[in-house]
């Protein structure tokens, strides 16, 4: 009897080519695509075409009935606002940056999914996602992808080894050319050649300003986005802002000060709404504290430290939910995952506070 699959399906050519290899591998599959954040209608579904996202949806469906295993599409909007949308609203409300699809990684793509596979009768779960699993000593852990361009390992550190023990990972060991190519040689040209957003699900077109302000009430909005003082490092105020909920760690951009020199943002005082303004070289520090971490490296302790997803990894030393770093980084940004690997194996991770 063949190994019940429950596969999760975008309608892009990732999780289609997944799907792809793990029939040919013989598994038995059952599709599931989730409904996180829309404001489509339910008749929109039932019409199969008209508004948001459904397109997307119905296109996950049509290629599960394609590839002949059946598609259920999962209403979890409900959860999806409690563990995703509200924590990165209420960040942004506390001067912090966060990360919301490490969460949603955690609790919907694998803590709903494995849910949902328990009640389906299914033995495993699979993604689209670029990374690969290893086990060493009993454990399971993440390793990065192949293609180190596509790498999607920073966004799954907080998953357990219980849960990547039912995980499959089909692309982990091939390049995106290699996907397309495969996608192209099994008829899905047109898939093979469709563009992917690297925008977050919930902001298309990444303004989460405007975002913030129609989910929050309307009180703490006005706090949020109301004129407060930019200061330097001694205090001093230099200028005003237009809200604090406006701003990043490290921003320089739109600041709309002047102060005779290249000026970013050091640091968000949320209770006063001020915030500090610096100098490039301010934003280096050798040390950053983690909250919610955890460890399974070797005894050295020695690791290579990714303060963001597209930063180069720095050599550093996990200590008491501390990372020293060998050689200072740049603009820390409190809300934002600090992911460790040795080698190319994950081994812990952090939230930066």
């Amino acid at each position: 009897m063949a190994t019940r699959v429950l596969m999760a399906m975008s309608g892009g050519i990732d999780s289609t080519v997944s799907a792809l290899l793990l029939l040919e591998q013989g598994y038995e599959l059952i599709g599931c695509t989730f409904r996180t954040f829309d404001s489509m209608k339910d008749s929109c579904i039932a019409r199969e075409k008209g508004c948001c996202t459904v397109e997307s949806i119905m296109e996950a469906r049509h290629l599960a009935e394609q590839l002949g295993f059946p598609h259920h599409i999962i209403d979890l909007r409900d959860v999806f606002r409690r563990t995703v949308i509200e924590p990165f609203v209420g960040d942004y409300l506390n001067g912090r940056t966060p990360n919301p699809c490490v969460e949603c990684n955690r609790a919907i793509k694998w803590g709903e999914l494995l849910r949902i596979a328990d009640e389906m009768g299914c033995d495993l779960i699979a993604t689209g996602h670029y990374a690969r699993i290893e086990q060493r000593n009993g454990r399971h852990y993440l390793r990065r992808a192949a293609d180190t361009r596509k790498d999607q390992t920073y966004f799954l550190w907080r998953l357990t080894d219980a849960q990547l023990s039912r995980t499959l990972f089909p692309l982990g060991g091939m390049t995106k050319q290699e996907v397309r190519q495969l996608a192209a040689d099994r008829g899905y040209v047109k898939l093979s050649q469709k563009t992917e957003s690297q925008d977050i699900c919930f902001l298309p077109g990444g303004d989460y300003r405007t975002f913030i302000q129609t989910e929050c009430p309307a009180e703490t909005r006005q706090k949020a986005f109301t004129s407060g003082s930019y200061v330097d490092a001694d205090g001093r105020e230099v200028g005003r802002h237009e809200g604090y909920a406006n701003y990043t760690v490290g921003q320089r951009k739109g600041l709309g000060i002047a102060l005779g020199y290249p000026a970013f943002v050091t640091h968000i005082d949320a209770a006063s709404n001020r915030i500090q303004v610096g100098r490039h070289d301010d934003l280096y520090t050798h040390e950053v504290c983690l909250t919610d971490g955890w460890f399974a490296g070797d005894s050295s302790r020695s690791v290579q430290a990714q303060i963001r997803y597209r930063s180069l990894p720095s050599e550093a030393q996990y200590i008491d939910n501390h990372l020293r770093f060998d050689e200072p980084v740049w603009a820390v940004t409190p809300g934002q995952s600090a992911v460790m690997y040795q080698d190319d194996l994950l081994v812990g991770g952090g939230i930066i506070e």
